[in-house]
Order: C-alpha cells, then sequence, then structure tokens
C-alpha cells in the first residue's frame, strides 16, 4: 500500500471509530429509562408544586390577619381625634358640679353618657389607673416626678394628669401619670 493509501486508511478508520463512539453515546442516552425520567420531572413538579401551594396558604393568613387588624383598628383616628372632646367634658363636669345649675348638669351628663356608651361599643375602653398603682413603663406615661409623700408611694402614681384609652387590645392613648421618688 502506498503511504496516501496508508492515510486514508488511517482517517477512514478513524471516523469508524468516532462514528460507533457517537452511537455508543447515544445508545448511552437512549439506556436511560424514559419512565425514571418522567418520574423524576414529576416529583420536581410536584415538589413545587407543593411550595408553591405552601406560599399561597401563608399569603391568605398574612392578608387575613392585616385585614382582621385594620378593621379593628380602622376607627383609631377618630378616636384618638375625639379624646380631647371627653377630656373636655370631664373638666365641664367639674366645674358644673360646683355651681348651682342642675339643669345644665343633666344635660351635659345624658350628653356625655350617649357619647361614652357610643364609642364604647366601637371598642373605645379607658385604661384603669388608680392612685397608688405601681408605675408601669408599658401602659403609663409619667409626666414628671415629686417626692413622695410616705415611703410606701415611692415608685407609685401619685397623681393623674390625663386619662388613658385603649381601642380593642392596643393603647392609643397611655395614662398621663405623676409618680413619687
Amino acid at each position: 500500500m502506498s503511504k496516501k493509501n496508508k492515510e486514508e486508511n488511517e482517517v477512514v478508520e478513524e471516523e469508524v471509530l468516532t462514528a460507533e463512539n457517537e452511537t455508543t453515546t447515544e445508545e448511552a442516552i437512549a439506556d436511560i429509562d424514559p419512565i425514571e425520567e418522567l418520574k423524576s420531572n414529576l416529583e420536581k413538579e410536584k415538589d413545587r408544586n407543593l411550595r408553591l401551594f405552601a406560599e399561597f396558604e401563608n399569603f391568605k393568613k398574612r392578608t387575613s390577619k392585616e385585614r382582621i387588624e385594620l378593621f379593628s383598628t380602622a376607627s383609631e383616628g377618630v378616636m384618638i381625634s375625639l379624646l380631647p372632646v371627653l377630656d373636655d367634658f370631664d373638666r365641664a363636669l367639674l366645674e358644673i358640679e360646683k355651681s348651682d345649675a342642675v339643669g345644665h348638669l343633666e344635660g351635659i351628663v345624658l350628653i356625655n353618657n350617649k357619647l361614652r356608651e357610643n364609642l364604647k361599643a366601637k371598642g373605645l375602653q379607658v385604661v384603669e389607673t388608680n392612685k397608688g398603682d405601681v408605675f408601669n413603663a408599658d401602659i403609663h406615661e409619667a409626666i414628671t416626678q415629686i417626692p413622695a409623700p410616705s415611703k410606701d408611694l415611692k415608685g407609685k402614681l401619685i397623681d393623674i394628669v390625663e386619662k388613658g384609652y385603649s381601642l380593642g387590645d392596643k393603647i392609643i392613648r397611655f395614662p398621663k401619670v405623676v409618680i413619687g421618688q
């Protein structure tokens, strides 16, 4: 054989070997069971679907909780704006009780009671604070400290300057108090 023929034979043999390797690779790929491949894809999709469902459920719970909170405190702005009116009623009642205007007192008491009952029906409540209670920074706002008249009043409420109010479970105005030092 000539040198040229030898080279051509070698090239042909390499092409045949390359073709056989490609066929073997294709057969190896074909050897992967299509059912196993489908099962694998199905598991991936199930997992993805399950995660998406869980995420959606969390979204629903979060939005329903936010909606409930919104409804419970939707009137908070109105309630806060009415608190000075309630304070003025308290001051007016104190002053009218000092005078002899009994007729005026009855009318103002009726209006006051009606307003307070309507606000109470909407969830507004007075934060209960009494003189002598222990100061609690979570529910009281200390505006000043004065020397305690007695040792047992140290750290306790000496005077309540302004009432506190809550709307549902949320305090919308903390009671302003004077505490003993």
